[in-house]
């Protein structure tokens, strides 16, 4: 965010208006700076909580403290650099991007400066120098230089211009600029001011005088440097100068790239709970990092009223869900229940539970959705159970609670020896539980991912028959739309939500939100192709989809539907073909 600050109030110096972000200037960056205000970037990251959070879990499991500016830990770890070499850098700020993780994995960065090179060349412009980048890494002798004066700014990046600072150090070195007219240079370049760039090329080469002859700047030929070799230095300089980038911000940057890394290689259980509290809320992201937990051999546990925080916690290596993201339940209502847990011990049973908490602090919604999500399995399994007696205890507690505050007894707490409430006494109903799929169904609703199970693990080797892609790499395809636009995809899935629409033409178009075991993507079905597969497109419904993708803008990419069958038929297809094949070995 750009803040413009000033001595006294803003609208004194310059115009104002209301902007969809807030009051902003009317006048822009450039006119602001030669007005004399300044301008001020500041800029909040995600991981920096992140870090926050895990080190108060890891001194915790494991009695070590690390100070948040991580001054003990030296930057050449190779722990740190296999793990960002193996790929597993999901939650790791500047490389969880699928081209990024390719990057790295090709790179194999064994020091601090490869970090900061990959997360400068990483963008569009600079990418075209990662092939010679990666080409004189494995071959640094082969290196060539347009003057030798070259290699002791380009070494470091084998060869390639790759940050503004290095320009800035040819022009100084090769043509005796000075640091401010090198930072003037550099100024042109950051803002892309190719004018200025082409003006400086005479300058560059034949140096500079004043009116009264005297030089101001020698220029590279004065220097010893040929025209010739000044003149190509320049051309790579300009063609840089289109996607110049700061070294001291790349640098600042791996710095929080390289301690991201350091907790995931050291500490690798309370890093990923701190990184799921991130992004509590955002089901796609807590799916993703749940699944790179498993790849890990992580557990992630679901929610539980007698063991779960407000935020991720950890305990005996594995990691269990918030409280805070379970649907519906608030933060007052998690304060009553750890308040309850702490001031009264542990319920056993729902009827401990209602008898523990403030009941004026937790509502029906809430503690619907805790059973749902699971929260209260430790009292009994039987979530249909607790669904049935829930609604009714709540209406006892809160009766109670009315009566007490009248003065009168409670209806819970008769006298002295009975203080321990009708807990004991109660029993849940004999209901039968709800069954393997409701409850999968019931937990996705409420945590917004599957957790326990997923409605599609009996299918794995189905989906590794019949799929060519999972939501997963459709979402890393973004980072090439061109290439992947319009290809064919074939997938099992299930359909979590529909929404059809009219179209002008007054017929029926749907948008499906769908999932395999790696995550979910959007599909729509035009409606040509809703008329035909309308009876299989419901909620819930396991299908077989063809369609292509489809990349527009930046939105995420989406699978445009054309044919949708039910998950028997293929199941049935690949029954008979493997029957037939037990034929004909029979024969």
């Amino acid at each position: 965010a750009g803040v413009v600050i000033s001595k006294r109030s803003i609208d004194e110096y310059v115009p104002l208006y209301n902007s969809d972000k807030g009051v902003s200037t009317q006048f822009p960056m450039g006119t602001i700076e030669e007005l004399g205000l300044l301008k001020m970037d500041f800029l909040g990251l995600r991981n920096l909580s992140v870090i926050r959070d895990a080190l108060p879990l890891i001194e915790k499991n494991h009695g070590v403290s690390i100070d948040i500016d991580f001054t003990h830990i030296k930057p050449d770890d190779p722990k740190v650099f296999e793990l960002i070499a193996s790929g597993n850098t999901q939650g790791v700020f500047q490389l969880e991007n699928s081209g990024m993780i390719r990057f790295m994995k090709e790179l194999r960065p064994d020091c601090f400066e490869d970090i900061v090179a990959g997360v400068s060349l990483y963008r569009p412009g600079p990418m075209a120098s990662i092939p010679d980048y990666l080409k004189n890494k494995n071959n640094p002798k082969k290196v060539q230089y347009a003057h030798e004066r070259l290699v002791p700014i380009l070494s470091v990046t084998y060869g390639c211009m790759v940050y503004q600072e290095q320009v800035m150090q040819i022009v100084r070195d090769l043509a005796g600029y000075t640091y401010g007219q090198s930072d003037l240079v550099r100024r042109a370049m950051s803002k892309k001011k190719m004018d200025v760039m082409l003006r400086e090329e005479e300058k560059f080469i034949f140096g500079e005088t004043d009116a009264d002859g005297n030089v101001t700047v020698e220029g590279c030929v004065r220097r010893g440097v040929p025209e010739a070799a000044a003149r190509e230095i320049f051309r790579q300089m300009i063609s840089f100068a289109e996607y110049a980038f700061n070294k001291s911000h790349a640098a600042a940057y791996s710095l929080l790239t390289y301690r991201t890394a350091y907790l995931k290689a050291y500490y690798p259980v309370e890093f990923m709970a701190a990184l799921m509290t991130s992004v509590m809320g955002n089901a796609d992201k807590i799916a993703i990092y749940v699944r790179n937990c498993a790849e890990m051999g992580v557990e992630v546990l679901p929610p539980d009223i007698n063991e779960s925080e407000k935020k991720f916690s950890v305990k005996d290596g594995k990691i269990r869900f918030g409280l805070l993201g379970v649907k519906n339940v608030g933060e007052g209502a998690i304060d009553a229940i750890l308040r309850a847990r702490t001031e009264k011990g542990v319920p056993t049973s729902i009827f401990e539970f209602m008898d523990n908490i403030n009941i004026n602090e937790i509502n029906r919604k809430a503690l619907e959705s805790l059973i749902l999500a699971g929260a209260l399995d430790c009292l009994n399994p039987n979530r249909a159970a607790h669904i049935a007696v829930y609604e009714k205890l709540m209406e006892s507690a809160k009766a109670s609670a009315r009566k007490t505050v009248e003065g009168q007894l409670s209806l819970f707490r008769t006298n002295g020896e009975e203080m321990r409430g009708a807990a004991e006494s109660e029993t849940l109903p004999l209901v039968e539980d709800f069954s393997k799929q409701e409850r999968m169904a019931r937990e996705k609703e409420m945590l917004g991912i599957y957790l326990t199970g997923h409605p599609l693990s009996d299918r794995r080797k189905l989906i590794e028959k019949v799929s060519n892609i999972t939501t997963e790499e459709i979402i890393a395809f973004r980072d090439n739309p061109n290439v992947w636009d319009k290809m064919e995809t074939l997938m099992v899935v299930i359909i979590n939500r529909k929404k059809t629409q009219i179209t002008k033409s007054g017929k029926i178009m749907a948008f499906l939100d769908i999932e395999d075991l790696y995550g979910g993507v959007e599909a729509i079905v035009f409606p040509n192709v809703y008329e035909r597969c309308a009876q299989e497109i419901f909620e819930d419904a396991v299908v077989v989809l063809r369609g292509r993708l489809s990349f527009k803008d930046e939105e995420t990419p989406k699978v445009i539907a054309e044919k949708i069958t039910p998950v028997y038929v293929a199941e049935e297809f690949y029954r008979r073909k493997e029957r037939e094949a037990a034929e004909r070995t029979a024969v």
